[in-house]
């Protein structure tokens, strides 16, 4: 068994680069080349493999301003990233955190806590990418990204891997979620029910035939359980498996893709002192199509058990594995996770999005009163680029958090944005 995955390992790194259409033609007019040859045909490759947005969320960073090319043409380095201060202010119900997390909202609303002002620079990021010409196993790319975080603004790794051919092996997007079809906002945590996981993994990503492509990956696992007084949680023996298959038209601007996950989870009874396994598994259907050349729809649909750590909402709450009654015995429950939006430019430099999210935990039966139920993220939110590479964004966001007890709460948050990329 192991030498065939070595093998099949061998022939998926010699496997040809996909035909993908880059615009080779010219070195887009904001990249500064710091040193080399930029006339040599094998920059124009390597800079324009650089700049594709090619399976990237509304977060991840624009191609770097500085470039240093070598003369042989082999290897092309960047370093960019974008400074992103942003203002708040909520209302009618506050979240006090920076991100707009709604599972934090108070339930009951709290009357000591309806309004928030509040300022930061977290998020803030600072990347390297590294990109080679084809080499007798593929291009190499190796791409490094760190985040300012926390009251502190400390480095924090974000994304590190090596994409070699069509393997990538590192820190990345899980393969279950799709960046592209994720909806652009102000606020970095993002829509409530949306997948948007980094994990460390070994992914194959195969050539597109005519549009249609798959992709597989062994990640792993993350996980949070609630326990109780009967089991308890312990290291995670298998890995998670995702995978997708996806047809993309208009030039790859559009696509719909259809997702899949398999886990199984590791806990101990502490009751019968054995090791024990609960299977997760989910699907999800997603899309970023044009409905005209201005306007397009986003989205995708989740629904699965044990698979809490993917959904936005429903990350390290202890959802991933519950307790099944009460013989020690854990359960992975059901979940679901939507979101639905549209984007609408106005202009190259102006564009606005509105889209609506909810994650929805079941299977509750039995748990504490203040279990989880299900939150509702509404948000609008325009975006103009002022000149070059700075930004600016204004951004409204309605959210709902309501528990099995039937109690509910709300906030609502108004910011604003100024992001300048480098």
């Amino acid at each position: 068994m192991k030498k065939m995955i070595t093998a099949l390992m061998a022939a998926a790194i010699c496997l040809p680069l996909s035909a993908q259409d880059y615009d080779a033609d010219s070195i887009p007019s904001r990249a500064i080349i710091l040193t080399g040859d930029r006339t040599h045909p094998d920059h124009r490759n390597n800079i324009a493999v650089m700049y594709s947005r090619e399976n990237l969320a509304f977060e991840d960073p624009a191609a770097p301003r500085f470039l240093f090319l070598d003369k042989k043409g082999e290897v092309a380095l960047g370093i960019g990233g974008y400074l992103k201060a942003v203002g708040e202010y909520d209302f009618d119900g506050a979240i006090d955190n920076s991100n707009f997390v709604t599972n934090m909202i108070p339930v009951p609303l709290d009357p000591s806590q309806r309004q928030r002002f509040g300022a930061t620079a977290a998020n803030s990021t600072i990347f390297l990418k590294m990109v080679t010409r084809p080499t007798k196993v593929g291009r190499v790319i190796v791409y490094i990204q760190t985040n300012f975080t926390g009251a502190s603004y400390g480095l924090e790794l974000k994304q590190a891997y090596v994409s070699v051919g069509h393997l990538t092996l590192g820190k990345a997007r899980s393969t279950f979620a799709d960046g592209s079809a994720m909806a652009p906002t102000v606020d970095d945590q993002g829509p409530s029910g949306q997948v948007s996981a980094k994990n460390m993994l070994i992914k194959y990503t195969s050539p597109s035939w005519s549009g249609f492509s798959f992709a597989a990956s062994v990640e792993v696992p993350e996980a949070s359980y609630t326990t109780g007084n009967t089991s308890k949680s312990i290291a995670q023996r298998f890995p998670d498996i995702p995978a997708y298959a996806q047809y993309s038209w208009d030039k790859g601007d559009s696509h719909i893709r259809l997702s899949g996950i398999m886990r199984q989870l590791s806990y101990r009874n502490l009751e019968s002192s054995k090791n024990h396994f609960a299977t997760g598994w989910g699907v999800q259907l997603s899309t970023i199509a044009g409905i005209t050349p201005d306007f397009k729809f986003f989205g995708h649909y989740t629904y699965g058990k044990g698979i809490a750590t993917y959904i936005n909402d429903l990350d390290g709450l202890g959802y991933d594995l519950i307790p099944d009654g009460a013989s020690g015995n854990l359960k992975a429950p059901a979940m679901a996770g939507w979101t639905a939006g549209l984007q609408y430019n106005f202009t190259p430099r102006l564009f606005a999005t509105a889209s609506y999210s909810r994650a929805q935990l079941y299977d509750t039966a039995g748990m504490a009163a203040d279990t989880y139920r299900y939150a509702q993220y509404m948000v609008a939110n325009v975006f103009y680029n002022l000149w070059g590479d700075l930004r600016i964004g204004a951004e409204y966001i309605h959210g709902t958090h309501k528990d099995i007890s039937g109690l509910s709460g709300k906030a609502n948050r108004l910011e604003a944005m100024l992001q300048y990329s480098f």
